[in-house]
């Protein structure tokens, strides 16, 4: 290991072992020159990883999503406006044979870029979504949007930590669940939004942060199997921009009463601190004026929603070749095709659709999500479909 890395590396072992003794977190991140928001990171790194947390981290992601050298994409597109009738195949063999040096992509990246720049011709006159990042509703009425989040961890009396995943309603700021979890893993949030689903009903929208379970940075669109839940259900997704917490801001000011009321000082146990958490939403919901609703309690404006929770029924994609159900490791699979799309949408169904030759479509719901051609590998995807809705008449 170089001079520098482990120079390093005894840096962080320092400031953690100072963080295990019971110091402050913003004291301790002055005195080593560093913002709380890296101290936070070394710390929420070595509970997950332990002391390989400690080593320096690659920055780069393993993997870039339709990623393509500019010059490439360039020549793509030069092509096309040379020959404007052309489509992926011929244009990339038309690369293969005039640079035999240039690393050529698969036909489905080619289409993917085609589409991306407005350069194809779709042959359906369904509606397609382009996406311009995400919107953020304020709406007016119980069960328009909810906000979800998990507040901050700290430590039980047992050494155990906990995570506690909270939902409220927007308009009503009626505290739906506070449930003391012992992770962030995408398992206890399925439970608890059942539970929450169960006895509330659905929401319209849902918006959160940029975190897992919610989202992910490394997976197709961002997605996660949650969040493809939800969309399933009928359910919208919004998301705020990384770093403004404020754009989550009514949420965020019950998270701090919460913290002020309900854990401190932490309860011995999970089973103890889920008992002050309910005391707590008792109080909030049913005991506690709210300034914002003309100091009426949130249960005096909240009504549960009229979208029952219930199982979907299969979807059937009628104008596309074939409807597929997504393998459990994230494979679309039919006939000896086997093409990676992507985790999240295990177990979901979605259709294919030839567009031009060997170049197939891959749609969930309303929205197309990539391409893949006949020797490919994986789904190309197209731009996030999943941000803010425009719609475009093709």
């Amino acid at each position: 290991m170089p001079w520098e890395e482990c120079k390093i590396m005894d840096q962080k072992l320092k400031f953690i072992a100072r963080l295990l003794e019971g110091e402050q977190m913003a004291p301790l991140c002055r005195e080593f020159g560093i913002t709380r928001p890296t101290g936070y990171k070394i710390w929420d790194r070595y509970k997950q990883m332990g002391e390989c947390a400690l080593v320096e981290q690659k920055r780069t992601p393993y993997r870039y999503a339709n990623k393509l050298p500019v010059a490439i994409e360039a020549l793509i597109l030069d092509v096309k406006r040379e020959y404007p009738t052309w489509g992926a195949p011929k244009i990339r063999e038309k690369i293969v044979k005039k640079f035999p040096d240039v690393k050529v992509p698969a036909k489905s990246t080619i289409h993917a870029v085609l589409d991306r720049n407005g350069l194809v011709e779709h042959r359906t006159g369904r509606i397609r979504y382009k996406a311009c990042g995400t919107a953020l509703t304020d709406v007016k009425k119980p069960n328009q949007l909810w906000c979800a989040d998990y507040k901050g961890e700290f430590m039980l009396g047992n050494r155990q930590y906990c995570y506690p995943l909270t939902i409220t309603d927007y308009s009503s700021r009626y505290l739906l669940a506070c449930d003391a979890m012992t992770g962030t893993n995408e398992v206890f949030a399925f439970e608890g939004f059942t539970r929450a689903f169960k006895e509330f009903g659905l929401p319209d929208a849902i918006r959160t942060d940029n975190g897992v379970p919610f989202a992910s940075g490394n997976s197709f669109y961002n997605l996660t199997k949650l969040s493809v839940w939800w969309m399933r259900l009928g359910i919208q997704i919004e998301r705020i921009e990384p770093g403004m917490p404020q754009q989550n801001g009514r949420h965020e000011r019950m998270h701090l009463t919460l913290k002020q009321e309900a854990t401190r000082p932490p309860r011995e146990n999970l089973i103890a601190q889920q008992e002050q958490f309910d005391k707590f939403m008792q109080i909030y919901n049913h005991e506690r004026p709210h300034e914002g609703i003309n100091n009426k309690y949130p249960a005096e404006v909240y009504k549960k929603s009229k979208k029952e929770f219930k199982k979907p029924e299969p979807l059937f994609y009628p104008f596309h070749d074939k409807t597929i159900q997504v393998s459990q490791c994230g494979r679309i699979c039919d006939q000896g095709l086997k093409v990676s799309l992507s985790r999240a949408f295990a177990g979901m169904e979605v259709g294919i659709k030839e567009m031009e030759d060997g170049i197939w479509v891959v749609s969930f719901l309303d929205y197309d999500l990539g391409y893949f051609d006949d020797k490919g590998k994986r789904v190309e995807p197209i731009e996030d479909p999943f941000g803010l809705y425009i719609k475009n008449g093709v």
